[in-house]
């Protein structure tokens, strides 16, 4: 009882000290937030807030409704659909390779080849052209000894006349491939590098096979090899798809296995690598025990021999394990797949809610707009109509007398089918809503503050319209509107969300956070 006792006391003093140093700020709907989650969230988002915005304490309002629209996601399911999942998985599944290798091994390992390309002749890019045969897998003995006969018969031809223009002739006639292009190491198969990356430039190969076909190569340029920090990631990748588990992967599973108390169990894997199989326990990782069984189900779908097959086990066993851990031993990748998380479902939510209303409520739009309306006057009035220039001073009377009759949405099409139906144009119009300083002739006739110049071609202008304080029409406005819809559906439904859960802030720790 006394054991049970302290045991509890530790665990107590422990989860004290831990809350301690990283308290509860808040709870939003029950749910807890502490503090080292807000303020990961305010040191990332602080420098794109608004001057006065940019205080711990102004910026916890945009975060607690960040944070309900996450909830209302959660709520209405989206975080348990396969393509959402997916998405947070593949995400995760690209930041968590830094960590499961050493990467200064990594680095060092890259380092090691770019330098020995670099002083040897594989440096560089080579710029190609190729006479190509592709040769599929199940080719006839008969098919590829006659290919191979004509392959030899083209290179004799070239090499009784090396000129340029024959090796393109031979190209376009016989090749598969007719594009020249750039090869880089680690790029193409290993054949077909050896032999192009050894060949002096304006030099012919003999035909080779790769496990694409069959080729005669030119090489037709040369480039210096690019900066180590160009091509290390390159050289990386290369490395781990030509030979599966890299060294420096292999170091860090070594790390990982002291970490984990790695132990194997002699007598399952002499049993397994004598018999092929067993159901012994072949190693314990972290006090968990793996069996023949757990190795028979890996093996069905890894075929290589046994000890191969053991050795790819134990490295995925040690990984995996490492893998469920990377959020606890790491703060930052965890707040990096949350955040990507959380954005992705206030995404969705947020489109879901407000995306497809906005568009197509013009309704809404509409009575927005017309209980709004005093909000879109303009300081100074415009003039909403057009402008009308003509051939002669009859011609414009009678185009302003003939509009006058008409709706303005009708104005242009009835000048061009009226007055500009024929070979000559008779009008010129601009039509809109002219603000002082938009149009010199609105200007001049109607603001009477220039002196516009005729045009030479239609020296007569008249307008039409009206002085207006501001738009008459929703739709005239309709992006900038659509805005300002938008916001007020977006504050409606954060006063929804607010109505319906709890939040409550500790306002002592918010005053602590960024000074502790």
């Amino acid at each position: 009882m006394v054991r049970i006792c302290l045991a509890m006391l530790f665990l107590w003093s422990g989860w004290n000290a831990f809350s301690q140093q990283d308290p509860v700020l808040m709870r939003i709907g029950g749910k807890e937030i502490l503090r080292s989650e807000f303020e990961y969230s305010y040191r990332k988002n602080k420098a794109t807030l608004a001057p006065g915005q940019a205080t711990p304490e102004k910026y916890v309002e945009s975060f607690v409704n960040f944070k309900l629209k996450v909830a209302a996601a959660e709520a209405a399911g989206l975080d348990t659909l396969p393509v959402f999942r997916e998405k947070v998985e593949a995400y995760r599944n690209r930041l968590i390779k830094s960590y499961l290798v050493d990467e200064a091994a990594t680095e060092d390992a890259a380092r090691q080849i770019y330098d020995k390309m670099r002083t040897s002749r594989l440096a560089g890019q080579v710029r190609v052209s190729h006479i190509f045969k592709y040769l599929p897998q199940n080719i006839s003995g008969h098919m590829l000894r006659s290919e191979v006969a004509r392959m030899d018969s083209i290179y004799e031809t070239l090499r009784k006349n090396p000129a340029d223009e024959v090796f393109d002739t031979c190209v376009n006639r016989f090749s598969d491939e007719k594009q020249t292009f750039w090869v880089d190491r680690l790029q193409m198969p290993v054949e077909f590098e050896d032999i192009v990356f050894g060949l002096p430039v304006g030099e012919v190969s003999q035909p080779f096979f790769t496990p694409q076909g069959i080729h005669i190569v030119k090489v037709l340029e040369r480039k210096e090899m690019p900066p180590f920090e160009y091509v290390k990631d390159e050289i990386t990748t290369s490395r781990m798809r030509r030979h599966g588990i890299a060294p420096e992967v292999g170091a860090q599973v070594e790390k990982l296995k002291k970490e984990y108390r790695y132990t194997p169990d002699k007598k399952g894997m002499d049993e397994l690598l004598a018999s092929g199989h067993t159901r012994r326990t072949l190693f314990t990782l972290a006090d968990i025990a793996y069996t023949g069984n757990d190795f028979a189900r890996f093996a069905a779908a890894y075929p290589a021999g046994v000890r191969r097959q053991l050795d790819a086990f134990i490295t995925k066993t040690v990984l995996d394990y490492e893998n469920t851990r990377l959020e606890q031993k790491h703060p930052d990748l965890r707040c990096l797949v949350r955040d990507y998380r959380e954005q992705l479902l206030w995404n969705e939510i947020t489109g879901k809610e407000l995306g497809g209303q906005v568009v197509t409520d013009d309704a809404g739009l509409k009575a927005y707009f017309e209980k709004h309306r005093s909000r879109y006057q303009w300081k100074e009035r415009r003039y909403k109509g057009i402008v009308l220039h003509g051939v002669s001073k009859r011609i414009v009377r009678r185009a302003r007398k003939f509009l006058k009759s008409l709706p303005e949405e009708e104005w242009k099409d009835a000048i061009r089918l009226t007055f500009n139906a024929g070979a000559q144009p008779q009008i010129l119009a601009e039509q809109g809503t002219f603000a002082p300083g938009d149009n010199a002739y609105v200007d001049d006739l109607v603001f009477k503050g220039g002196d516009a110049v005729p045009m030479a071609s239609f020296p007569f202008t008249v307008v039409l319209g009206k002085k207006v304080k501001g738009p008459e029409d929703y739709r005239e406005i309709k992006d900038k509107l659509a805005a300002d819809y938008r916001s007020y559906l977006d504050n409606r439904w954060i006063a929804r969300l607010r109505a319906s859960a709890k939040v409550e802030i500790n306002q002592e720790v918010l005053k602590t956070v960024n000074n502790h």
